[in-house]
């Protein structure tokens, strides 16, 4: 495996430079740090275009929606560290350090306890952005507790990796280096809930795909056109249905379906992955 491209997003801009720092003493890690959404999207394209994509991003489960500017690695001292021993930027304030006579490993430093907190958090829609927009690109969320839902999202919006911000530096790089080679990683505590919630979801879906197969092809078009959030005048203009039509169609989805609401309905259909209506195409007029 060659050097590794690594961006850290963070917008805890202390633990984002210390992070980058820290991983940047790795002899083949290649490290950058964005400190917001908007940093981190224009620091992936920049990458790809210029040919040097990023590997891996490592992005904060709580990243605010509008964060500070992007934040850049301190600069490393030029010397190389000793052999078997590990040189880590200082920890935030409000945090210490272990220092060599305690045993503990090092680790990872974790935001500053008297940062203050960030809103519920955009990383897990940049994470989605971000596979969708660089498909070679292997995501890993910063998490500062075990979540079994928001690991679940970040799994399918494409993550390959959930590590806490606590873990130490083997760790992480296990992590990184394991999601390269195709794995994926989660914390032992979240795997049981994560695979039950994984499997829940398949079979609700299974089940509803089944539901939305009892309909006809006209009562299908009706659902998509409820899916895309159209009433039963605007699903009549859009299909050239009476309304009344459109009334005993919707009846009979609702029926088929087992549920009572519109909005039931639709839920079955997009767990079914049934797509929304598209309008028709504007009629062009003959060139004269």
């Amino acid at each position: 495996m060659g050097r590794i491209r690594v961006l850290v997003v963070d917008d805890h801009r202390i633990f984002a430079e210390a992070l980058a720092a820290t991983l940047a003493a790795e002899p083949d890690v290649e490290v950058g740090a964005a400190g917001s959404t908007l940093a981190a999207e224009r620091a992936l394209e920049r990458a790809a275009a210029e040919g040097r994509a990023f590997d891996v991003v490592l992005i904060d489960a709580d990243l605010a929606p509008a964060g500070p500017p992007p934040c850049r690695p301190r600069p490393l001292a030029e010397s190389e560290p000793q052999p078997g021993t590990r040189r880590l930027p200082a920890a935030p304030a409000g945090r210490r350090q272990p220092g060599p006579s305690t045993g503990a490993p090092h680790r990872v430093p974790p935001p500053s306890a008297t940062s203050p907190a960030a809103p519920a958090g955009d990383g897990l829609a940049l994470l989605a952005r971000a596979c969708r927009a660089h498909p070679a690109l292997r995501a890993i969320v910063l998490a500062t507790e075990d979540d079994t839902g928001r690991a679940v999202r970040a799994l399918q919006a494409g993550a390959c990796g959930w590590v806490a911000k606590d873990s130490s530096l083997p760790r992480l790089m296990a992590v990184i280096r394991g999601v390269l080679r195709g794995e994926t990683h989660l914390p032992p505590a979240l795997l049981t809930g994560v695979v039950r919630e994984l499997t829940s979801a398949r079979r609700d879906r299974t089940e509803s795909e089944r539901l939305v197969e009892t309909l006809t092809p006209r009562e299908e078009e009706v659902l998509r056109c409820m899916v895309a959030g159209l009433g039963r005048q605007a699903v009549a203009e859009r299909l050239y249905l009476s309304p009344h039509t459109v009334r005993t169609h919707m009846q009979n989805v609702l029926g088929k379906l087992g549920v009572h609401s519109t909005l039931a309905a639709v839920a079955v259909a997009r767990r079914a992955g049934v797509s929304p209506s598209e309008p028709p195409l504007p009629a062009h007029s003959a060139t004269p």
